[in-house]
């Protein structure tokens, strides 16, 4: 069992900064991907940003430039460094972690809610 633990979320006004943190209960083996998405009410869930194992990154367009993905392996901890933050920024975010090759698996933290007013 792997329980993934968001925090650092919050209020914050336009063109402020978070850092958002997920850290899993313990070691994950057969990682593809880390990533973050985002859910706004009414809206659909969005990848937000992905990390490979290898530290490739991709982000969505709407965050390119201001948001940076990055992993810290040797404590299980995940990063999404948020600057210059807009209102439709405002969701709950959740940290994935994709596992398994033939099994594949996704792991989800509880969520963080990041308000951004203007």
């Amino acid at each position: 069992q792997v329980q993934l633990v968001e925090s650092g979320g919050g209020l914050v006004q336009a063109g402020g900064s978070l850092r958002l943190s997920c850290a899993a209960s313990r070691s994950i083996g057969n990682i593809n991907a880390r990533a973050w998405y985002r859910q706004a009410p009414g809206k659909q869930r969005e990848l937000v940003a992905r990390i490979t194992g290898d530290g490739s990154t991709t982000y969505a367009d709407s965050v390119k430039g201001r948001f940076t993905i990055s992993k810290n392996s040797a404590i299980n901890t995940l990063y999404l460094q948020m600057n210059t933050l807009k209102p439709e920024d405002t969701a709950v975010y959740y940290c994935n972690i994709n596992v398994g090759y033939v099994r594949k698996y996704d792991y989800w933290g509880q969520g963080t809610q990041v308000t951004v007013s203007s």
